[in-house]
C-alpha cells in the first residue's frame, strides 16, 4: 500500500538527493486561464524531471545483494534518465531498455549518466517483457517507471512539498502516463487536505486512462500517436490505476494542439522551458478544461527534457 509512512520515509531517504523545485505562478497565465495558478517546476528537478525522485527512492531501498547484481529499467527518457543517474551514484550498474523512437536528448543523457542501453521497437515488442527478458537473462533487479510503491512513495513526495508551499488549493492536476505522478501526488495531497480534488491529464490521443476510468476496468489502447512522447503509455499501472479510481474526479485530455500552444506561451511569456508530455496539465487549465467552481489550482510541471530541433519546430508552429 501507498500509506503516509511509506511516503514520509522516502522524502528522509531521498532528502539530500533532490531539488526542492520552487513553486511560482504568473499573472498572465492567470488571466488566460481565469484561475489563480500555481506551479510545481519539477521540470527544474534533477535530471529533468520528477523521475528522480522515485527511482533515487527505489534504489536507495536496495540490499547490498541487489546492488551487486544491478538494474534494469524501461523508458523513453525521463525514468531512463533518472534511474541512470541514481544508479550511478548509488554505484550501481543500469541497463536500460528504450524505444527506437526515444528523443535523441534522453538518449544521450541516459548515456551521459552512464547507463547501457538496449533498444526496442515500441510497435512490435512489449517494454515490460522485453526488460524482463533483460533482467532474467543478466540477473539484474528490475526498477518499473510506476508500478512499485517505492516508486510512487517517491512521486508523492513532490505532493508533500506543493501543498507545504500552497495549503488551500481547490484542486491539484499532473500529467498522467501509467499513473505514477498522479498516484503519489494525489495520495499526499489528500493526506494534508482531504477536501482537495485531483485531476490526471493526458494527450486525447492517447487516452487509456479515461478509457479505463469510464469502463472501470484498465483498457489497453494501441501505440498512440501524441507529441508528448513520456505519455504515450497504451494501459494504466495495475498499482496505480485503483489509486486513480479512488482519488481522482475526471481524467482530463489535452489536443497535441492546445500543449504546443501553452509551452509557446510558458516559453514567451513565464520564461519556462517545460517539455510536451510535462505541460499537459497546464494545458488543461490554460484551456478550461476544470470544473467553473475551482479557483485556487495546483499544477505540476512534470519535466522539462525536450530536444532542441522539436523545441524549434514547436515555436515555428
Amino acid at each position: 500500500m501507498l500509506t503516509t509512512d511509506l511516503i514520509h520515509e522516502a522524502r528522509e531517504r531521498i532528502a539530500s538527493r533532490i531539488h526542492r523545485t520552487p513553486v511560482i505562478s504568473s499573472r498572465q497565465f492567470d488571466e488566460v486561464a481565469g484561475k489563480e495558478v500555481f506551479f510545481k517546476c519539477e521540470n527544474l528537478q534533477r535530471a529533468g524531471a520528477f523521475k528522480i525522485r522515485g527511482a533515487t527512492n527505489k534504489i536507495r531501498s536496495l540490499t547490498d545483494d541487489e546492488k551487486k547484481r544491478g538494474i534494469v529499467a524501461f523508458s523513453s527518457g525521463n525514468h531512463a534518465q533518472a534511474v541512470a543517474l541514481a544508479g550511478r551514484e548509488a554505484g550501481v550498474r543500469v541497463l536500460v531498455a528504450m524505444p527506437e523512437d526515444a528523443p535523441k536528448m534522453k538518449v544521450a543523457a541516459t548515456r551521459g549518466y552512464g547507463a547501457e542501453i538496449i533498444f526496442y521497437d515500441r510497435h512490435k515488442e512489449d517494454r515490460h517483457e522485453f526488460a524482463l527478458n533483460l533482467a532474467e537473462r543478466e540477473g539484474l533487479v528490475m526498477v518499473p517507471p510506476y508500478d512499485d510503491y517505492l516508486i510512487l512513495a517517491g512521486q508523492a513526495t513532490c505532493g508533500l512539498e506543493f501543498i507545504e508551499a500552497v495549503g488551500d488549493l481547490d484542486c491539484v492536476l499532473t500529467p498522467c502516463s501509467g499513473g505514477g505522478l498522479f498516484a503519489g501526488v494525489a495520495t499526499a495531497a489528500r493526506t494534508m487536505n482531504s477536501r482537495i480534488r485531483c485531476f490526471p491529464v493526458e494527450p486525447a490521443t492517447a487516452d487509456d486512462t479515461r478509457q479505463s476510468f469510464v469502463k472501470g476496468e484498465r483498457v489497453e489502447i494501441p501505440p498512440p500517436p501524441t507529441i508528448a512522447d513520456g505519455l504515450r503509455v497504451q494501459v494504466p499501472g495495475e498499482l496505480t490505476f485503483p489509486i486513480v479510481q479512488q482519488l481522482a474526479e475526471d481524467v482530463l485530455t489535452v489536443t497535441d494542439e492546445e500543449m504546443i500552444e501553452t509551452l509557446q506561451f510558458m516559453l514567451t511569456r513565464m520564461k519556462l522551458l517545460v517539455e510536451t508530455s510535462g505541460i499537459a496539465a497546464a494545458a488543461a487549465v490554460m484551456f478550461k478544461k476544470l470544473p467553473a467552481d475551482l479557483k485556487r489550482v495546483g499544477v505540476v510541471l512534470s519535466g522539462g527534457n525536450i530536444d532542441p530541433d522539436q523545441l524549434a519546430k514547436l515555436i515555428d508552429k
